[in-house]
């Protein structure tokens, strides 16, 4: 398994936030309030120890208890105000942060959902989920506790400097002497923890994708007896996680008691040289609550540049994750592009104008295909696997887009439809069957609204599943389980019949359609195609050459090339390739 490799910028990466910051504008009146009470709660907090010294040189110094009472009072409003500023605050920035995720989250599954099949192709689901989900929710603390609450560290900071400063630069510079030891020892940690966390969400990105894939393919790990080696294989990538955890674990554990050393050497320095200057008070000027106030001004000093480090972590991982986010976003090459052609009707006419594709290039896997499909002509494509069958179904549904040539529905390039019309107007049933953990309703109708019981109910009764369905508890309303577990194959088949034909499509794509059912349930579809292909343009891809005989034009594919077109009879007279395919079918069938 390909493991993601991310690397961070610098401490902000301002080209991600920008880009980040679009998400905000339609709350942009409570943004700014947010700002004004970062500034607010950066002023609010160094003006207590403003308002202490004061209390103390003033008033308690001199024995006047009414002063010292009202001034009491003063701070207990001012910590009333900054409580409830404080409480505002958090809670508009969460609720800022889960609106932005909520609309990126939105935006991102809308993304998704427009991808071209190549890119999924290409992209392990596990890590789409990581995208959607994990990284999505890290946006949250971005805004709720790391650019927010950063802002208003570095505003305290500033206005405690300027506070100090304003009071005694002599204290004032004894107490940041410390300041460059914390500096270094931050930056430090900076570094190590950016690697860190990096080394974290690529270990969260590959656990998901490992435990995504192996849950959905545990048939196939249980068939060949691997439970063993996958389970040290996810041990292994388990332990990558762990050891990422641990690292950051680390650099914290090591962060903190040397931040609180240093603090507490600043502190020393003050008390000492405070005290000192107390006793000359004439000459320093220095009084008990200037002292006072500095110890306070130095403990809410070092809090917040602590904090800024673990509000950096938050960034950063932020960053990280938006940047996974933008990418995916910012991905157009995959985007599949809409036409606006919405005919009201569709005849059901196909043309395949020199079409060459190749799912890698230059690879190709189709070679100048020429083909033209008449209304309501039964068209049959055969060839050995890999001849590029159900590469055509996946063109003429826009799956994936075309690298030369043209493919025209109605004489209109399928490029210039858009999407849903065009899909809406092919009804498909491949081979593989996907029901999602839902009832049966849900699965034809697929969300829309549009589809009523009515019209599932007729369809039923056309394909023929009328009586299966309604021995079921509940019957439409009966919940099939993921993928469809609860059905048999050929119920599943069924479900997919109805699926297609519910939305009366004038174009009929069967992939494959009766090659996973049992005679019996094959015999009952069979009835049942003969019924939807009537008035329908049909294109049909079979293994088994006796369900396709009636067909009007048989297309014989190898290699990515149309060798032979012709009817079954006429295509046996040539005794060419589809004559050596009937006879070893037919051979097997008599064996």
């Amino acid at each position: 398994m390909e493991k993601e490799k991310v690397s961070s910028g610098n401490i902000i990466d301002w080209r991600v936030l920008s880009k980040l910051l679009k998400f905000v504008t339609p709350y942009k009146g409570r943004f700014v309030t947010v700002i004004i009470l970062t500034v607010a709660l950066g002023v609010l907090g160094p003006t207590r120890p403003l308002l202490i010294q004061y209390t103390l040189d003033r008033h308690v110094a001199f024995g006047n208890y009414h002063g010292m009472v009202n001034m009491m009072i003063i701070l207990l409003g001012l910590l009333i105000v900054q409580s409830v500023a404080q409480y505002i605050h958090t809670y508009i920035s969460g609720w800022l942060g889960q609106q932005v995720i909520r609309d990126i989250r939105t935006r991102l599954y809308q993304h998704i959902v427009n991808l071209r099949l190549k890119f999924f192709d290409k992209t392990p689901i596990g890590r789409l989920v990581t995208r959607s989900i994990s990284d999505v929710e890290t946006l949250a603390d971005v805004f709720s506790e790391g650019l927010a609450a950063m802002a208003g560290d570095l505003l305290q900071i500033v206005f405690i400097l300027g506070f100090m400063f304003y009071e005694d630069w002599r204290l004032a510079l004894l107490s940041l002497s410390t300041i460059p030891l914390l500096l270094i020892s931050t930056y430090i940690f900076k570094e190590k923890i950016k690697v860190a966390f990096n080394d974290v969400r690529n270990a969260v990105a590959n656990l998901n994708t490992f435990v995504q894939e192996h849950i959905t393919g545990m048939n196939i790990v249980q068939i060949f007896g691997s439970e063993k080696r996958e389970f040290e294989k996810f041990q292994e990538i388990n332990n990558e996680h762990k050891q990422a955890n641990l690292r950051s674990v680390l650099y914290y554990s090591v962060y903190y008691p040397v931040a609180e050393i240093i603090a507490a050497a600043g502190i020393g320095l003050l008390v000492w040289y405070g005290a000192k200057g107390i006793m000359n008070v004439e000459t320093t000027g220095i009084t008990i609550g200037k002292l006072i106030a500095f110890i306070m001004y130095i403990q809410m000093f070092f809090r917040p540049i602590r904090m800024i480090a673990d509000r950096y972590n938050t960034l950063q991982m932020g960053i990280v994750s938006s940047s996974r986010i933008l990418n995916l976003l910012e991905d157009t090459e995959h985007v599949q592009k809409n036409g606006s052609y919405k005919p009201d009707h569709i005849r059901g006419e196909v043309d395949f104008d020199h079409v060459w594709f190749a799912y890698n290039e230059p690879e190709y896997v189709l070679k100048d295909i020429n083909l033209s499909i008449r209304e309501g002509e039964t068209i049959a494509l055969v060839g050995a696997t890999g001849a590029g069958k159900s590469s055509i179904i996946n063109l003429l549904n826009r799956f994936y887009e075309i690298n030369q040539g043209a493919i025209k529905v109605d004489g209109i390039d399928i490029k210039e439809y858009e999407l849903g019309t065009l899909r809406k107007n092919i009804g498909v049933v491949l081979q593989d069957v996907f029901l999602f953990s839902d009832t049966i309703l849900n699965n034809i109708a697929l969300g829309n609204p549009d589809v009523t019981e009515d019209m599932v109910w007729h369809a039923a009764d056309l394909v023929g599943a009328r009586k299966f369905i309604e021995r079921l508890p509940g019957k439409l309303s009966y919940n099939v389980m993921e993928r469809g577990s609860t059905l048999s194959v050929g119920q599943r088949q069924l479900i997919s019949f109805i699926r297609a034909m519910v939305y009366d499509p004038r174009i009929l794509v069967l992939d494959e359609a009766t090659s996973s059912v049992d005679s019996e349930t094959e015999e009952m579809i069979q009835n049942a195609i003969a019924k939807m292909m009537r008035g329908r343009t049909a294109i049909v891809i079979a293994h088994r050459l006796s369900t396709i005989q009636r067909a009007d034009k048989i297309i014989v594919l190898d290699h990515g090339q149309i060798k032979e077109i012709g009817s079954h009879e006429d295509l046996l007279l040539k005794e060419g390739y589809y004559a050596q395919l009937h006879k070893m079918q037919y051979k097997e069938f008599v064996g």
